[in-house]
């Protein structure tokens, strides 16, 4: 489950935003990840969340730091940082995740009784 998290959900939701002025790369990350949340805690425990979220992070950082050469990308998210946006971003995409756990939690133990 961690591998799939591996994905750079941020990289991506802000390169759709950039390329194509769409914010359905952010829409897509929030789904994606509220059924890896959900799932993850469904079928396992809390391990793969924690590690696949810092992964995602730590691979949206490196590709968004290959697109720092690009002048147009580094405006483009004014007034932050594509830094800072990828830490906000990460940070407000935990939310919905949190939300998908406890609605998995709520449903595991439904289901157990």
């Amino acid at each position: 489950m961690a591998i799939l998290y591996c994905f750079p959900f941020v990289y991506f939701s802000m390169y759709q935003d950039f390329a194509n002025r769409s914010m359905l790369g952010y829409l897509i990350m929030i789904v994606v990840t509220s059924l890896l949340a959900f799932f993850g805690k469904f079928f396992s425990n809390s391990i793969p969340f924690i590690i696949g979220n810092i992964l995602s992070v730590i691979t949206s950082f490196y590709f968004i730091h290959e697109m720092t050469g690009n002048e147009r990308w580094n405006g483009y998210f004014k007034p932050l940082t594509t830094y800072q946006l990828l830490m906000l971003v990460s940070f407000l995409n935990l939310i919905p995740q949190f939300f998908a756990l406890n609605l998995a939690n709520k449903y595991k133990n439904k289901v157990n009784d």
